[in-house]
């Protein structure tokens, strides 16, 4: 008998409330139980069945609602009603994550946030470890949608409320457990001394990950400051240039940004469950600012850190903007195995619109063997930690494989060990296993059937350099990539093979993220924190100054890439799109920058390079570079770091605006 029977029924009063209401349950568990398990992409596939998921839900919690007082007396209990929205809110941010549409990660943020206002799993919570467990489980959800949804606040709040609940259940149970242990151990025999000792153990081996978990959320807030966050990594109508407003392009195509595939993995990178620091900022590069024109922020002096208090993004009360357009589709892939990333490429390469292109960004070490000793303050990315991560985030659709690697290097060394050597692909699982982890430039070519533009940041991007240039600039090692191109040349931009550690964070990348995503994502608070400064070092006025300064060089270099007619059609056809058009300009600022950069001068294993060639009057020792880079350095007093030609010279204006404010 249908549920849609068994309710008309019920209202003749022919079955009672509470059998109506767990027959609900029992087709929207095994419902879910399937959607879980179902992977992010091929999402046009599985649209249908989520709706018709989303609406048993829907009529299982709209009847809890009409119905409380009866299921209540019937022994409904209140943790079951917050599992019923905790259940909703898993499907809408799994929605979004196969949809990138951002009212679903809303939604999700709304009812997990409803939960924790009503407090829904907290009756009986330290007499019950299962209740527990439920309630950690959803401040780890909880943690991972506000952190997407960039609620810095409530991220905050809920990191401290999770410190505090994991120590007091720790307690709790513990004591519990060894009460009732020495209660009965006189009657136990010896089979039952052994098990009821493994339970105490087992609940101290939970904590103990829990604890982990907690050490990974405020790793990874201590790496993503809230200086780096000075301005949001979404595109803002406010702050960058109206899609509107972009100079137009002679070309016979203009292609957007339809399709995203971000992949991260190095050992013991900075990461919350599945999400790295680097795949983060990625993710939220290439989303709307949902406030889109309410967007507003204030302007006063920055504090610690960047200061909570200042420079805050204000929403106007959080009203989304309903001009925006539609997100791109993002996959997020945390050490896919390469089978699985292929499989996930092909399906976006398959299901991509007739005017997309699709990113690629990959970043991974392409360096074998172990570093001399490990970076301090690392202990967190083991198997138990990913372990429980897992068990709490059945938002994934499907779980890759984990495996526990020896420490890789660090892309942020300038010197590397000698006991490590580079090769021509990058690592993304255990070594000792062939091919199987690594994903080289040939197997991409398959996938150039269609538009690519290619990120790659490792120590091994040149490998990949061959798949940008011409079949007559190609040594003999790689004539069978160029030959086996598919009809669409890609671009890419290469990370350097070495990076500068930056003065005023920890050197390693474990505790940063990479050099150039920080570039492409925040350039203005990655050139601070190269030349030394950080939040509490920044007047709020001489960082909105220099962001003026940038913004505005950034709009003229894309005016002179727009206006030309010799650039390559490969960029050509992608500077149309407000995203794609975002990351060359601050690639370009990114060359220039650590092309110029006085411990790097000279060197190009530090400076990036993107295939094909872009115009050679914005190459770094350009004018137009090189006067731009000794502006923003001059606003912060840093012009010296930077070897600048002798003929460049501030703009008059700039040498009154530097007076006036020194």
């Amino acid at each position: 008998m249908t549920e849609q029977h068994i309710m008309s029924s019920n209202t003749n009063s022919n079955f009672p409330v509470s059998e109506v209401y767990w027959s609900l349950v029992d087709k929207a568990d095994k419902k879910f139980s399937k959607i879980r398990d179902l992977p992010y992409y091929e999402r046009n596939r599985y649209d249908t069945y989520f709706y018709k998921v989303f609406k048993v839900y829907t009529q299982l919690w709209k009847f809890q609602q009409e119905n409380r007082q009866k299921l209540v007396e019937a022994g409904l209990k209140r943790w079951e009603i917050g599992e019923i929205a905790s259940r909703i809110a898993q499907l809408y941010y799994g929605q979004y994550m196969r949809t990138s549409d951002s009212s679903y990660l809303s939604e999700s943020y709304v009812f997990y946030e409803a939960i924790l206002s009503r407090e829904y799993f907290k009756d009986g919570l330290f007499q019950d470890l299962n209740l527990a467990n439920k309630q950690l489980r959803f401040f780890a959800r909880f943690l991972m949608v506000s952190l997407v949804w960039n609620r810095r606040e409530m991220v905050h709040q809920l990191v401290n409320q999770l410190k505090i609940l994991v120590d007091e259940c720790r307690r709790a149970f513990q004591m519990s457990g060894y009460l009732s242990f020495e209660i009965s151990c006189l009657d136990l025999d010896v089979y039952e001394f052994v098990m009821e000792m493994k339970t105490i153990n087992q609940h101290e081996t939970d904590f103990k990950e829990w604890k982990l978990v907690v050490q990974e959320i405020s790793r990874f807030l201590k790496a993503d400051t809230t200086f780096m966050n000075i301005r949001p990594l979404r595109y803002s109508l406010v702050l960058d240039l109206h899609p509107d407003s972009l100079p137009r392009v002679a070309t016979r195509r203009s292609l957007k940004l339809r399709d995203a595939i971000l992949s991260s993995y190095h050992h013991n990178e900075v990461k919350f469950s599945e999400l790295t620091v680097d795949t983060f900022r990625m993710l939220q590069c290439l989303e709307w600012e949902p406030s889109g024109s309410f967007y507003q922020s204030s302007s006063t002096k920055n504090g610690q850190n960047g200061g909570s208090g200042s420079s805050r993004i204000n929403y106007a009360q959080d009203i989304a903007d309903p001009t925006l357009p539609l997100n791109s589709r993002k996959a997020v892939l945390y050490r896919p195995s390469v089978t699985h990333f292929l499989a996930v490429l092909g399906t976006i390469c398959e299901e991509l619109a007739p005017d997309g292109v699709i990113l690629i960004y990959l970043s991974a070490s392409g360096r074998v063997g172990h570093p001399i000793s490990p970076p301090s303050g690392g202990g967190t990315s083991i198997n138990t930690t990913e372990n429980t991560v897992r068990n709490f985030q059945s938002h994934a659709m499907y779980l890759d494989a984990v495996s526990t690697s020896p420490f890789s290097s660090s892309s942020n060394s300038p010197n590397p060990s000698s006991r490590q050597s580079k090769l021509d692909c990058l690592h993304f699982g255990t070594r000792g296993n062939g091919g199987l982890n690594n994903i080289y430039p040939t197997d991409l070519i398959p996938f150039t059937r269609r538009p690519l533009l290619i990120v790659i940041d490792s120590d091994s991007s040149e490998a990949f350099k061959a798949m940008g240039l011409k079949k007559w600039q190609l040594s003999s090692a790689f004539v069978a990539i160029s030959g086996a191109e598919k009809g669409e040349p890609a671009a890419i931009i290469l990370s350097p093979s070495c990076s500068i550690p930056l003065t005023t964070a920890d050197s390693s990348r474990h505790h940063s993220g990479s050099l150039l995503t920080m570039f492409l994502t925040a350039p203005l608070q990655t050139f601070c924190l190269l030349i030394g400064l950080s939040g509490p070092d920044v007047e709020m006025d001489t960082y909105n100054k220099a962001e003026k300064l940038l913004s505005s060089s950034l709009n003229e270099w894309g005016l002179t890439l727009a206006t030309s007619d010799i650039l390559d059609p490969v960029w050509a056809q992608i500077l149309g799109d407000p995203f794609l058009r975002r990351l060359l300009l601050r690639f370009l600022f990114c060359r220039a920058v650590l092309t110029l950069f006085a411990p790097s001068f000279g060197k190009k294993e530090f400076h990036p390079e993107c295939m094909p060639s872009l115009l050679t009057s914005l190459q770094p020792n350009s004018s137009a570079c090189q006067t731009v880079v000794l502006q923003i350095a001059s606003i912060f007093g840093a012009a010296k770091k930077f070897i600048i030609s002798e003929g460049i010279v501030l703009p008059e204006h700039c040498d009154v605006e530097m007076a006036s404010s020194s």
